[in-house]
């Protein structure tokens, strides 16, 4: 496996918190796909190893973040922020799809992941995180439940209570009157 990464910027209990810059697509693609099939099935664990495959092919490099966590130089979890672009020309992003290996879920790695990486995106500017998951693990780093009356999603929710986001500044959320447009990974209904 060929992992190419800056110099850690996070570090506890000796695992790592890192950028994503590039890396072999078929190891990142199956760590997706084996926590999904474990927690979901097999059809939810190929269709989101899918995604994050057209995730790191098909999405410019501006319009992608992406973090890794590491123990013992071993990737554990792994997390993708896509660009959502609005026409006020908001700094928004999208955090999807996010993955912990199952042997290290539940000890406060996928909050680390999340929560290093949110200060990174801080640092670049980034005004809107949004997400499309569990309330009850996302409200533990900051996400809130909006509705679409706050800020639409890019197509019709099939689960609404899961349309979460917070501001990296810190402020309200304000209504944002326009549907925001997602990187083409992202750009198909069945999806939300």
């Amino acid at each position: 496996m060929i992992l190419y990464f800056s110099s850690a910027f996070y570090r506890h209990n000796d695992v790592k918190v890192d950028s994503y810059l590039s890396s072999n697509t078929g190891d990142i693609k199956q760590l997706f796909t084996s926590v999904f099939t474990d927690s979901e099935g097999t059809s939810e664990g190929v269709l989101i190893g899918q995604l994050v495959h057209d995730i790191v092919t098909l999405t410019h490099k501006e319009d992608l973040h992406g973090y890794v966590a590491i123990d013992n130089d071993k990737i554990i979890g792994c997390l993708f922020f896509t660009r959502l672009s609005f026409q006020q020309g908001l700094s928004a992003f999208l955090l999807s799809p996010m993955a912990i290996q199952t042997s290290y879920q539940g000890k406060g790695f996928g909050q680390q992941l999340i929560n290093t990486a949110l200060e990174e995106l801080k640092k670049q500017g980034v005004h809107l995180v949004f997400t499309y998951g569990d309330p009850a693990f996302y409200s533990k780093v900051g996400f809130r439940q909006i509705t679409e009356k706050t800020a639409k999603a890019p197509f019709t929710l099939s689960q609404p209570e899961g349309w979460l986001a917070q501001s990296l500044l810190g402020e309200d959320i304000k209504p944002l009157p326009d549907q925001p447009y997602c990187v083409e990974a992202f750009n198909k209904p069945d999806l939300w």
